[in-house]
C-alpha cells in the first residue's frame, strides 16, 4: 500500500506584492513536477543540496504548504482537498523548531501540545512516558526548556511529533545536534518506527545515516527529483560519491569543469 504518494508536483514561491510589478526571475521553482510513491512503513531519506527541495517536500506532505500543480496524497487523503484528515496522520518534527515554551518544563510543553493534538485525557499521562522514553528524555522530563541542551531541544521535538502516534513521520535532518550515540539510538527508533508500519521521510546530508537507516534514498536538486535508489545499494562512502557524482552531471558544463568558482 502506498502511504504518500506525488503526481507531477510543482511549488513556486513568488515575490511579493501586487502582481502587474511581479518579475519573472522573481519566482523561485522549489519543485518542478516531481513524482513518486512512498510505500507504508518505508524509510525514505531525502538527499540534496541546500535549496534542492527537501523541506519543500516534507511541507508539501504535512499541508503546511500546498501544491501549485500536480496532487499529494497522503494516507488515501489528498493534501488540498482533506488537509484536516491529513494533519490527523502526520507528525512533523523541524529542524528549526522554535514552538516550544522555554519556562515551561519538558513534561508541560508535552502536555500542552498533546492537548492541541486532541489526546484524550485519560491517555496524556501514558503518551507522554512513551515518547519520553522512545526519545531518551525520562530523567530530564522537569528541566525548564530554556535550560535543555541543543541535542535535547532535537530529541524533544522529535517527541512532540510523536505524541499523536503517527502513521506518517516527517523529519528535517533530526540528528543535526546530537553526538554520536543520541543520533544511534535515534536510528534505532527509526528501525522500530518503520517495523510498526511508521513512514518516515528522512531530510538528510548526512550520508551515513542516509544508508543506515533508509530503505531507500531520493536525491533532489533544483528542484527536479534527480534519481532515486535503494539505500542498500551503498555505502555511506559510495553513497557520497553517487551523490556527488550525480549532483556534478546535472550542473552546466562550465561549473562541472570548474571554470566558474
Amino acid at each position: 500500500m502506498n502511504s504518500i504518494v506525488f503526481e507531477s508536483v510543482h511549488k513556486v514561491f513568488r515575490q511579493r506584492g501586487f502582481f502587474f510589478l511581479r518579475k519573472p526571475e522573481a519566482e523561485t521553482h522549489a519543485l518542478k513536477g516531481i513524482s513518486l510513491t512512498v510505500s507504508a512503513g518505508e524509510v525514505l531519506g531525502l538527499l540534496g543540496p541546500n535549496g534542492s527541495g527537501k523541506s519543500t517536500t516534507l511541507k508539501l506532505i504535512s499541508t503546511m504548504l500546498l501544491p501549485d500543480l500536480g496532487h499529494v496524497v497522503v494516507q488515501g487523503c489528498d493534501t488540498r482537498r482533506h488537509g484536516q484528515e491529513v494533519r490527523r496522520s502526520v507528525g512533523f518534527a523541524m529542524a528549526s523548531e522554535r514552538s516550544f515554551f522555554p519556562r515551561l518544563t519538558i513534561r508541560e510543553n508535552l502536555e500542552f501540545f498533546a492537548a492541541l493534538e486532541d489526546v484524550r485525557r485519560g491517555e496524556v499521562s501514558d503518551r507522554i512516558e512513551s515518547v519520553l522514553s522512545c526519545v531518551s528524555l525520562t530523567d530530564v522530563a522537569g528541566k525548564q526548556v530554556m535550560k535543555i541542551s541543543s541535542g535535547m531541544y532535537q530529541r524533544l521535538g522529535i517527541a512532540r511529533a510523536l505524541i499523536k502516534r503517527p502513521s506518517v513521520l516527517l523529519l528535517d535532518e533530526p540528528t543535526r545536534s546530537l553526538d554520536a550515540a543520541a543520533a544511534g539510538e535515534l536510528w534505532r527508533l527509526i528501525h522500530e518506527m518503520s517495523s510498526m508500519g511508521i513512514t518516515v521521510l528522512l531530510a538528510t546530508h548526512n550520508f551515513e545515516e542516509a544508508a543506515a537507516v533508509c530503505d531507500r534514498v531520493a536525491l533532489l536538486q533544483e528542484g527536479e527529483l534527480r534519481a532515486i535508489e535503494k539505500a542498500s545499494n551503498f555505502a555511506a562512502e559510495e553513497l557520497r560519491e553517487f551523490y556527488l557524482e550525480t549532483t556534478r552531471e546535472a550542473m552546466p558544463e562550465e561549473f562541472r569543469l570548474g571554470v566558474l568558482a
